[in-house]
């Protein structure tokens, strides 16, 4: 599929009726026939729809089909027919096709950042690097396959005489629950590997965000992936939830700690394995070496990076004594000088929160705190001028323990100050709670940063960057520790997940078993007599 939305580029978007189904005179932000190209790639005959508006100014963007748990049934069946013959197809071949992916996004990018920008509202600038983060994985992963999914010789237990290979054989369908935050990253992201491992997948991408994923899926189909290996569901989760785990051989997830949960105990009930990337409430360390202009332009990245709608966002900055000072003149004044707007061009520091539910939550994270004593250094408004959803980015200090932003994921462009004189007392409240997803370290000793890092309970730690080193570097693993989930993106472990390990053994000469008239006693001596040898000879 070819085309673009055709929105205007550097223009507010032309707001529409609330129904424009049913209003001929309504203005779509997005072209009729674009959508309905896109739609036609979902499996979706419950002839109900549900309808999409932007988040930058509420202008309509499509009635999006809905499937039905009849749908998802179907999917999985679709499925599991297409993986048969797909698990037979060399890997070659799939690497192949993953490289042709890397070149239609990178052809692609403008249309597909304008739709991120249109579905998500946040800016250009952030948009744009969800079709080089996929560019990034599917370029990993066709170079490194056969490093990561070829047949490997293990050690026999009796040497020369046992050859033992381990195969990656695939589990089968891979069902994939995505977020709206990064809507074209996190549908196809985790499914790379899995195609690239032999399997199938079926996907329930969020609502809001359904065209951005549906346009992935046309790149695969354009990438030369057949159609049926790739499956999209559309509908509410609690709906359509169960019946995509219940169908699936692993799950990846990526979400709140509370659905988490939910879905980690239907996957153990049906004893299948999954991947879950959870919450976070990320801390960011100032050391008192650090460069505090890095820092603080760091910093602006780690806290309002997609107006702080990232899993990986920094909601709580502990910064040395001996710089805080200088540092927080420096961090307010860049935060001050953010443009927030809602059109399509570049022009934009930050854009909006993609709901009215979002923007509930942290205003009443902020409002809450500053009832509770805290101080506002930068923000802290409601910006309905820009658009229905933008809030500004929030900078609090004296946020205490009783204040719901202290523990809590506030999950957007909100974070707190808190200054620290020892750097084992800072690690240790940047370890309080039970989340443990991703951290960052500013100090301009590397090796010393990187000492501490060890220490501090999250999944991924960045040393003097935001979150884009951990991220974008796709051969190191990312996922969370405690409550910020299990299992990891990326890396060997992100495609390894989606495979079984199948030992095979092949004995030749002797047997292990008695021969020739030896008693099970005899035997038993022998082999004791062996393993004594084996460790002088310093075998494993």
């Amino acid at each position: 599929m070819s085309g673009s939305p055709n929105p205007t580029p550097g223009r507010p978007l032309v707001a529409g009726p609330a129904d424009p189904e049913h209003d001929p005179t309504a203005a779509y932000a997005l072209d009729r026939g674009y959508v309905d190209r896109l739609t036609t790639r979902l499996l979706a005959t419950s002839g109900a729809t549900s309808s999409v508006t932007s988040p930058l100014d509420g202008a309509p963007l499509a009635h999006v089909p809905q499937s039905s748990e009849a749908d998802v049934a179907e999917a999985f069946v679709r499925a599991r027919r297409a993986q048969a013959a797909w698990a037979r197809v060399p890997l070659d071949e799939r690497s192949a096709m993953l490289l042709r992916l890397h070149d239609l996004v990178l052809d692609r990018q403008d249309e597909i950042v304008d739709l991120i920008v249109l579905e998500s509202g946040k800016a250009r600038k952030h948009a744009s690097d969800e079709p080089l983060h996929i560019a990034l994985t599917a370029r990993y992963y066709a170079r490194t396959a056969h490093r990561h999914l070829d047949t490997r010789r293990r050690l026999g237990v009796v040497p020369g005489l046992t050859r033992v290979e381990v195969n990656r054989v695939p589990k089968g369908v891979v069902g994939i629950i995505s977020p709206w935050n990064y809507p074209f990253t996190m549908a196809l992201c985790d499914g790379l590997p899995a195609l690239l491992a032999g399997n199938a997948v079926v996907v329930k991408p969020d609502a809001q965000t359904m065209l951005s994923a549906l346009l992935g899926a046309r790149l695969l189909d354009e990438a030369g992936f057949p159609p049926d290996l790739w499956q999209v569901v559309a509908g509410p989760g609690p709906d359509l939830g169960p019946a995509l785990v219940g169908g699936s051989d692993f799950v990846c997830f990526t979400g709140s700690t509370a659905t988490g949960r939910i879905i980690a105990r239907q996957c153990a009930e049906r004893l299948i394995g999954c991947s879950l990337e959870l919450g976070g409430k990320n801390p960011l360390l100032v050391l008192r070496d650090a460069d505090l202009e890095r820092a603080a332009e760091g910093a602006v990245r780690a806290s309002f990076s997609n107006a702080g709608q990232l899993c990986v966002s920094t909601e709580r900055l502990f910064v040395a004594d001996q710089v805080y000072d200088r540092f927080v003149e420096r961090f307010v004044a860049r935060t001050e000088a953010m443009t927030l707007g809602a059109t399509l061009d570049w022009v934009n520091d930050m854009g909006s929160l993609v709901s009215q539910d979002q923007l509930d939550t942290v205003v009443a994270h902020v409002e809450d705190a500053v009832a509770r004593g805290a101080r506002v250094l930068a923000g802290g408004r409601a910006r309905p001028d820009l658009g229905p959803y933008f809030f500004e980015p929030t900078i609090l200090e004296g946020v205490t323990p009783e204040m719901t932003c202290f523990g809590q994921e506030t999950f957007g462009p909100v974070v707190s100050l808190y200054r620290f004189h020892d750097e084992a007392d800072a690690v240790s409240r940047a370890n309080e709670g039970e989340y443990g997803l991703n951290a960052s370290i500013y100090s301009q000793d590397g090796a010393r940063a990187r000492a501490i890092a060890r220490h501090v309970r999250c999944g991924t730690v960045n040393v003097n960057e935001a979150f884009g080193a951990t991220f974008a570097s796709i051969d190191a693993p990312m996922g969370g520790m405690r409550e910020s989930g299990s299992g990891r993106r990326q890396g060997a472990e992100g495609i390894l997940r989606y495979t079984e390990p199948q030992s095979v053994a092949t004995q030749r000469l002797v047997r292990l078993a008695p021969v020739l008239g030896m008693s099970d006693e005899t035997y038993a001596k022998v082999m004791t007599t062996n393993l004594r040898l084996m460790k002088k000879l310093g075998r494993a």
